[in-house]
This record gives structure tokens, C-alpha cells and sequence, in this order.
């Protein structure tokens, strides 16, 4: 099919992109276009303009910042991403793959190279789809997502940006700038492990899982997100909690990931809400086993 008639917009910096939110009614903002584009062309959305981001100044980078008063690269430090910067461009980021390996282990599994020299950060957490991969990753690192209209910018909370199924709490006259990840220690244990039905298609269920410990080996600081279970990411508090404090064992592991049983999880065509649960529940522990081998592993 062919998409429908719409006026088309090449602005150049983000107040141009403001200006023209604020004053076109019924537009769509573009950035990578890996979903836009089939949703333009299958009808299920009818914009009367697009407005396109590629070429809009600042708004692709990846940098680390510290914190005021921290002068190393743990505790208060993070990585911000504009949100045009491409998945590709986070793939072979060295900084990510130091940083923040858990994003760099996901995003082998966002679709396809094509689609990665596209896609975008901000396109991806903006269409809010429960089962992609940086959706999760963004749910387990609590990050903070800055948007921007005429009037101002603000910053909302990931935990916060899901408003029900793909929709993300952005206003009218928003766009999405750029996102901020908080950064884990050196030499933390983390794990992104997911189950999909070919390499490349979004997650049934997918398990994003960072740990920390102390000096004891006991587990001082613990994350864990599940994507594709629920209409948006879900972290799994009560599973955080029964391993802080806790020395790992495959018997603990196992046995607070059984909370997963109990989640109220979709139904589609792709799967039923029983092996939605099930999925959940093996690929939780996975996820923490592999963070904890890790862990292990750099303690040596």
C-alpha cells in the first residue's frame, strides 16, 4: 500500500520542530521510521504533516557526565544519548560497550543491521513497544527521559513514561530530546537474555539483570525488567528484594523468580498469558544466573 497525503517538514534545530508541533495540528513526528513508515503505508495512522527529525542539529551523541562532586566514573556518573542517535551508532559505541554493557548485549538484539542503521533511541522508547529491547534496558537502569516543547523542557522518570500500551506520556507539542542512564560500578554483573521466535522479531519475553555486592559477597544492589509480558516494562520489586542482602545461590535464584507465576500477563497471537509466565519465569533466572556469573567472574 501507499501511505496517505501529508505535508512534509525538514527542520534544522529543535526550536523549528517546537514551532511546528505547536502550530500543525494532526502531525507525526519522523525519526528512524522502522515503525512509522509500515504504519503510514498499512493506513493506521493518517497524519496531515510529518515532520522530520534526520536532520535537526544536537540531538545525536552519546557522552558520559559525572555527577557535581565526582571526579570517577561510578555512582553519580551516566550516559546520555540523544534521541537521534542511531541503534548502530550505540552498538559500536566503545563507550557504551564499557560503560553500560547490558545496552550493548540488547541492542545485538534489536532487529536487523539494516534496521539498526536507522532506528533511533527516541524513536523506539516514543512507539513504546512492551517488548523492545531498549525499552527494558531503560526500565532496569531507571532512566530519565528529557522532552521539549515551545514553553520548556522537563524530565520524566522511565518508571513514570509508560501511560498504558505505546503510549508514552508525552504532551502535545513534545518531542523527546534525549535520555539519561545512571551509571552501575565497575565491574557489575549484568545480563539482557530474551526469547523470540526468530532472531530479530521483538521478544515474546525478554529479561534485563544488573547486580552489584559488597565486600562479603553478599548482593548490595540488584535490578531486574521484564519486557513483553505487560503493556509496558515491568520491574520486579519483590524479586529485587529477596536477593539484597542475600548471598546467591541457584536455589534462591530459582526460588524468587517463581514470583513470575503470579504476573498478569498479555495474550496475543504470539502467545498465551500461561507461557507468557512461564517464559518469564525461566528467562528471569537466566538472566540473573548469567549478571551473577559474571559478577563472580570480576570479583576474581
Amino acid at each position: 500500500m501507499k501511505p496517505p497525503p501529508f505535508g512534509y517538514h525538514d527542520p534544522r534545530t529543535v526550536p523549528e520542530v517546537t514551532g511546528l508541533l505547536a502550530s500543525l495540528e494532526n502531525s507525526k513526528l519522523l525519526a528512524g521510521g522502522q515503525s512509522l513508515m509500515p504504519m503510514l503505508n498499512m493506513r493506521l495512522v493518517l497524519p496531515d504533516h510529518l515532520i522530520d527529525l534526520g536532520r535537526v542539529e544536537g540531538l545525536a551523541y552519546i557522552r558520559e557526565t559525572t555527577g557535581e562532586g565526582k571526579s570517577d566514573g561510578d555512582g553519580e556518573s551516566a550516559i546520555d544519548i540523544g534521541a537521534m542517535t542511531r541503534q548502530s551508532d550505540i552498538e559500536f559505541s566503545a563507550l557504551v560497550r564499557e560503560r553500560c554493557p547490558l545496552m550493548h548485549e540488547a541492542i545485538l538484539e534489536v532487529g536487523h543491521r539494516q534496521t539498526r542503521n536507522r532506528g533511533t533511541l527516541g524513536g523506539s522508547l516514543c512507539h513504546l513497544d512492551p517488548a523492545a529491547e531498549l525499552v527494558a534496558v531503560a526500565a532496569a537502569l531507571d532512566a530519565t527521559v528529557t522532552v521539549t516543547a515551545a514553553a520548556g523542557g522537563r524530565a520524566i522518570a522511565m518508571a513514570d513514561f509508560p501511560l498504558a500500551y505505546m503510549t508514552p506520556a508525552i504532551e502535545p507539542g513534545e518531542l523527546v530530546t534525549s535520555v539519561r542512564f545512571p551509571l552501575w560500578a565497575k565491574g557489575h554483573g549484568y545480563a539482557f537474555v530474551e526469547f523470540a521466535r526468530r532472531h530479530g522479531d521483538f521478544a515474546i519475553v525478554s529479561a534485563a539483570a544488573l547486580l552489584e555486592q559488597d565486600a562479603g559477597g553478599r548482593i548490595s544492589r540488584v535490578a531486574l525488567a521484564l519486557g513483553g509480558v505487560a503493556p509496558a516494562p515491568l520491574r520486579l520489586r519483590e524479586v529485587e528484594r529477596a536477593l539484597l542482602g542475600e548471598v546467591v545461590s541457584a536455589a534462591l535464584l530459582r526460588e524468587a523468580c517463581e514470583v513470575c507465576r503470579n504476573i498478569e500477563a498479555m495474550e496475543d497471537v504470539h502467545a498465551p498469558s500461561a507461557y507468557r509466565r512461564q517464559l518469564a519465569t525461566v528467562m528471569a533466572r537466566r538472566a540473573l544466573e548469567k549478571a551473577q556469573a559474571r559478577l563472580a567472574g570480576a570479583a576474581k
